[in-house]
C-alpha cells in the first residue's frame, strides 16, 4: 500500500513539475519515463530483507564457488554453452552477409559492415572447429563405462595373479565411474540449490535483472544435467551388475583354481614322501653303492613321469586331443630329432639291458682316439666319463682327468668295451722282456712267473670266484686264471710275456711293481742277460768267429 500511495505522489509532482517548466523553457521538457528512472519507482527493501539478501548472497558465492573448482561437468558444460551461443551468433552473420551481399549497390559503410561481418565469420568458423567435440553428445566420453576388455581364463596357477590383477582393474575402473556419477549428483544438487537461492531473492529483490538471467540460466543447466543423469544413472546401473557378475565368476574360479592347486601339491607331496622314505629304506638296508645308485636314479626318473603326468591329466582337458597331435607329430619329431631319439632309446637300452653301469669303467673310440674312464653318471641323453691315468692315456693321450660325455646312442654304432662287466673288476695285463739268445730262458721264465704270481695272488682268487658265478649267465670256457708265461723268437733275442689278473682301476699300479721286481731278479741272475737291439761296426779286424779246425787223414786211412 505504501508503494502505490507513493507512486502516485510521485507521478503528480513530476505532473506538476513539467506545467511549471513548459512556460518557462520548452527545451528544458523532460519526460515522464525519464523522472520515474531516475526516482527508481521500486521500493528499498527493508533492514530484515537486506540482512536476508546478503545471508543468500553468500549461500550463492559458496555454491558458485564449488562449481568451479574441479567440476569436469561445469567446464564441459560451458563449452557446450559456449558452442551453442557461437552458432547462433554464426546463423546471425550468415544472415546478415546474404543480405547485404544481395544489394546490387551498397554504400561505403556497408561495405566495410560486409567486409567486417565476413572476418567475424573466419573466426567464428575458426572457435567452432576448436569447439566441434561439443556439437553433439558433449558428455558421452563421462557417460561411457570404461572398456572390460577380455576376461582372463584362470585354467592355472599362473592365472591366479593375472586373475587378480585383472579383478583390481576393474575394482579400480568402477570406483572412477561411480566417483564421476557422485560427481554429476553433487552437480545437479548444487544447482538446484542456488535455483532456489535465486527463486528467493527475485521475491525480495523482483526489479533485479541479475537475477532473473542467473534463473534462467541455471534452469538450462538443470534441463541439460536432468537427462544427462538418468542416462548416467541407467548405464551405471547396468555396467555395476556386469562388474558384479565378472567379479563373482573371477571370484569362483579363483577359488576352484586354489582348491585345485592344493589338490595337485598335496598329490605331489605324498609322492615326495614315499620317495624319500623308499630311498631311505634302499641306503639303509643296500651295501651295494652301484645298486643304489641305479635305483636311486630309478626312482628320480618314475617320481618325475608321475608327476608330470598328474599335471598333464589336471590340467589338460582334453588328453585325447593330445595324444591325437602327439601321434601325428611323432613321425616328423623322429626325423628332426633323430639323435636325440636315439640317445634316449639308448639310454632305455643301457638301463634295462644293464650292460653299463655307473661305476664300471669302460673304453670308447671316437675318430681313432681311445678314450678309458669310469662311468660316474647315466642321463637320458648322454653318459658321462672320468678319464683316468691308464695304460692308453700312457702310451697314446699323455693327457688324463678330462670329463668326457658319450651320447647314449653310441651303444648301437659304436664298440664300447667294459673293464668291470657284471662285477668283474679285473682285466688281463701283461709285461714283456727280451733276453739273449744265449740266457738262460727257462730261469727268466721262472722268475717271471714266481714274480707275477705274488703280486697277482689276491685278484687271481676274485677272479676266480667271480667267473664261477658268471657261468651261469655266460658260456666261458676258459676259466683258468694263474698267470700266463709265453717265449717268443724275436730277431735280437728271446721275448717271454708274462700275463696277470690286476685291478681294471690301477693296473699301472701294479704293472711298475711287477716290472721293477722282475728287473731287479733278472740283474741277480749272471746267465740271463737283458737284450736289446744292438749293432755291430767292424773296421780292420774280422771279429767274427773263427771256423773249426779240420784234423788232418794220415794216408793210407780211411774214414767211414
Amino acid at each position: 500500500m505504501r508503494r502505490y500511495l507513493l507512486l502516485i505522489t510521485i507521478l503528480l509532482a513530476a505532473s506538476l513539475y513539467a506545467e511549471n517548466n513548459t512556460t518557462q523553457n520548452s527545451d528544458t521538457n523532460i519526460p515522464l519515463t525519464a523522472v520515474v528512472e531516475e526516482l527508481n519507482l521500486s521500493e528499498a527493501p527493508s533492514s530484515q530483507e537486506q540482512s536476508q539478501i546478503k545471508a543468500l548472497l553468500a549461500s550463492k558465492d559458496q555454491i558458485d564457488q564449488e562449481l568451479l573448482e574441479n567440476n569436469i561437468w561445469s567446464k564441459i558444460y560451458s563449452n557446450y554453452h559456449t558452442y551453442k551461443e557461437l552458432e547462433q551468433k554464426k546463423k546471425k552473420l550468415e544472415a546478415q552477409i546474404k543480405k547485404l551481399e544481395a544489394k546490387k549497390k551498397r554504400s561505403k559503410d556497408e561495405e566495410e559492415i560486409l567486409a567486417a561481418s565476413k572476418e567475424e565469420y573466419q573466426t567464428l568458423q575458426g572457435k567452432l572447429q576448436l569447439l566441434k567435440e561439443y556439437e553433439k553428445d558433449p558428455f558421452k566420453k563421462l557417460l561411457t563405462p570404461p572398456e572390460i576388455g577380455e576376461v582372463p581364463t584362470v585354467g592355472n596357477p599362473f592365472a591366479i595373479i593375472s586373475a587378480l590383477s585383472y579383478q583390481k582393474k576393474l575394482t579400480s575402473d568402477q570406483e572412477e565411474y561411480n566417483n564421476r556419477y557422485a560427481s554429476l549428483q553433487h552437480i545437479v544438487s548444487k544447482l538446484k540449490e542456488r535455483d532456489e537461492i535465486l527463486k528467493k531473492l527475485r521475491e525480495l529483490d523482483p526489479n533485479n535483472k541479475k537475477y532473473a538471467q542467473e534463473a534462467k540460466q541455471v534452469e538450462d543447466e538443470i534441463k541439460t544435467f536432468l537427462p544427462v543423469l538418468d542416462i548416467f544413472k541407467t548405464t551405471n546401473n547396468v555396467h555395476t551388475k556386469k562388474i558384479d557378475e565378472i567379479k563373482l565368476k573371477l571370484k569362483n574360479d579363483i577359488k576352484r583354481e586354489i582348491e585345485k592347486t592344493m589338490t595337485i601339491g598335496a598329490v605331489i607331496l605324498v609322492f615326495i614322501l614315499l620317495l624319500l622314505i623308499i630311498k631311505y629304506f634302499v641306503r639303509k638296508y643296500m651295501s651295494d653303492n652301484e645298486r643304489f645308485y641305479t635305483i636311486n636314479k630309478a626312482l628320480n626318473i618314475t617320481f618325475l613321469f608321475l608327476m608330470i603326468l598328474t599335471l598333464l591329466l589336471a590340467y589338460i582337458e582334453n588328453v585325447s586331443y593330445l595324444v591325437t597331435i602327439l601321434g601325428f607329430a611323432s613321425a616328423g619329431i623322429a626325423i628332426a630329432m633323430k639323435d636325440w631319439f636315439m640317445s634316449l632309446m639308448g639310454w632305455f637300452a643301457i638301463i634295462l639291458g644293464g650292460t653299463i653301469h655307473v661305476g664300471d669303467r669302460v673304453k670308447f673310440v671316437k675318430d681313432g682316439v681311445e678314450y678309458i674312464g669310469d662311468i660316474v653318471d647315466i642321463s637320458l641323453l648322454r653318459m658321462t666319463v672320468h678319464e683316468d691315468v691308464t695304460l692308453t692315456t700312457y702310451m697314446h693321450n699323455r693327457r688324463a682327468g678330462r670329463i668326457i660325455f658319450i651320447p647314449n646312442n653310441y651303444i648301437f654304432t659304436d664298440m664300447i668295451a667294459n673293464y668291470s662287466h657284471a662285477g668283474l673288476k679285473t682285466v688281463w695285463d701283461g709285461i714283456d722282456f727280451v733276453i739273449t739268445f744265449d740266457s738262460d730262458v727257462q730261469k727268466a721264465a721262472s722268475i717271471a712267473k714266481e714274480v707275477t704270481r705274488k703280486y697277482s695272488k689276491g685278484y687271481t682268487d676274485i677272479t676266480r670266484k667271480q667267473l664261477n658265478k658268471l657261468r651261469s649267465q655266460y658260456s666261458i670256457r676258459n676259466t683258468n686264471v694263474e698267470p700266463r708265461i709265453l717265449t717268443f723268437i724275436e730277431d735280437y733275442g728271446m721275448k717271454i710275456s708274462a700275463w696277470y689278473l690286476t685291478n681294471s682301476y690301477a693296473t699301472l699300479t701294479l704293472r711298475s711293481t711287477i716290472s721293477a721286481e722282475i728287473i731287479r731278479r733278472l740283474h741277480e741272475e749272471e746267465s740271463i742277460t737283458l737284450a736289446y737291439p744292438t749293432q755291430s761296426i767292424y773296421i780292420d779286424k774280422d771279429v767274427r768267429k773263427p771256423k773249426p779246425e779240420q784234423k788232418e787223414i794220415p794216408m793210407g786211412e780211411e774214414t767211414y
